[in-house]
């Protein structure tokens, strides 16, 4: 069985998520340079088998659509003309940095640890949103 890769889109960093081959579990990846994201997933691509991405849509509380909505939206039709033969899904990341955070305190991370490794953070939050897609399955 093929992967799901679900990815936290920011302006400067990017954080990736991937399920076992089994689809079972969510595990953070990578936080990588947003500049780098398609020359990362053609690379990761080539060596794992992934049939669908996720990609958190960031929405306000009231659903209207924030800074980086637009952004996320490009990104899913840049990688459906790049990578057409895979799924590529829109999830609601509402709460999920701050859902992430909370992981990182309840797992003993130190606030000095949280701040110097914000990459952490991308890369848990992608974790969550697709470990909610997975539960929605």
């Amino acid at each position: 069985m093929a992967r799901i890769l679900a990815i936290d889109l920011g302006t400067k960093r990017t954080g990736i998520a991937v399920t076992d081959p089994l689809q079972l579990t969510a595990n953070p990846l990578e936080t990588i340079e947003t500049a780098q994201l398609i020359p990362f997933l053609k690379a990761y691509f080539a060596k794992e088998e992934v049939e669908t991405l996720v990609l958190g849509l960031p929405i306000r509380l009231n659903g209207q659509d924030n800074e980086m909505t637009p952004k996320v939206r490009s990104l899913k039709l840049e990688l459906e003309r790049i990578f057409p033969e895979k799924k590529i899904e829109l999830i609601d990341e509402r709460f999920t940095s701050k859902m992430a955070m909370q992981s990182m305190i309840a797992m003993g991370s130190k606030k000095k640890d949280r701040k110097e490794k914000a990459g952490n953070l991308d890369k848990v939050s992608a974790a969550i949103i697709l470990q909610s897609y997975l539960e929605r399955k």
